[in-house]
């Protein structure tokens, strides 16, 4: 007796738990298996308030030298009752709550503190944050962003904000001119997730950015059928002659990191590193290399 409606959003809640573990895994859509995403954005107006909202600490690797050389933050919803949740279901159900401003704000903060005050072994690394289409669309969203920054302390030679490019279809002009402001005042730019979306190669063109993060649907066949490594060797020459850095999302094994490495990609991340990780980790794994090269 369920609607089309109903079973499609169950599949697309259990779609987003997957997404959002640390594996291959299946997530079956049964009633009640997967918390409804009205429920979830009910608790996420306590979430927030609670601190169940937070961070963790993804690294990003060069393939020439196998050291981090930055991080991109992740946000995470420990909740009380269904555990650990990734972005995925966090933003679906922000956006259900109408709270999808406030939680970015929110992340973006913790991020620009966190990464402020962490130690002189972290000191070298990229901070990556996301910034989403509403975002972009906000009145006034340049300067509060840089505001936030200031307040933060962290230095904005060190910052990449990352935007997928799904979200830059409808107002392609004013993110152009937003994300050129923001790269006036330092900070460097990335297309997340790139090569999902329908217009790619619209974006090289029209937005101004410095680097694209090549989305783990390509990488993760990379070391398969030679068609596979076309389109991404593609990429990468494109990026390259627009003198544009590349970063591989999910990267998952020696073999994918050294073929992404001779297609001419430069930095990495994903679990053949590591997942995301807490700050405390984050800084074991940062000395040990020091420590290793020395």
């Amino acid at each position: 007796g369920e609607g089309p409606g109903a079973l499609l959003a169950r599949a697309g809640e259990a779609l987003g738990q997957a997404r959002a573990s640390d594996g291959a895994m299946l997530r079956f859509a049964h009633p009640g298996n997967v918390a409804p995403l009205d429920l979830l954005g009910a608790d996420l107006h306590h979430a927030i308030e609670r601190g169940e909202i937070d961070i963790v600490f993804q690294p990003q690797v060069s393939i020439k030298t196998g050291r981090i050389t930055g991080v991109e933050a992740l946000a995470r919803w420990r909740h009380p009752t269904l555990g650990p949740l990734g972005a995925d279901p966090l933003f679906a159900a922000a956006e259900r709550a109408d709270l999808g401003l406030a939680l970015s704000d929110h992340i973006q903060q913790i991020a620009l503190q966190r990464a402020a005050h962490w130690p002189t072994s972290l000191s070298h690394l990229r901070l990556s944050i996301n910034v989403t289409a509403a975002d972009v669309a906000r009145a006034g969203f340049v300067q509060l962003f840089l505001d936030r920054v200031a307040a933060s302390g962290f230095p904005l030679e060190q910052l990449t904000v990352e935007i997928i490019e799904t979200g830059l279809i409808v107002e392609l002009d004013r993110a152009a001119r937003v994300l050129d402001q923001l790269r006036g005042a330092g900070v460097r730019v990335a297309i997340d997730d790139f090569g999902t979306g329908y217009s790619s190669l619209v974006y090289l063109t029209g937005l101004p950015v410095d680097y694209i993060k090549i989305d783990r649907a390509l990488v993760s066949h990379i070391d398969g059928a030679d068609r596979d490594r076309i389109v991404v060797r593609g990429v990468i020459q494109i990026a390259g002659q627009l003198g544009l850095g590349i970063v591989a999302e999910g990267v998952e094994t020696a073999e994918q990191a050294y073929l992404l490495g001779q297609l001419g990609c430069e930095t990495y991340q994903g679990f053949l590193r590591a997942g995301g990780l807490e700050e405390d980790a984050l800084v074991a794994m940062v000395e040990e290399e020091i420590q290793c090269a020395a």
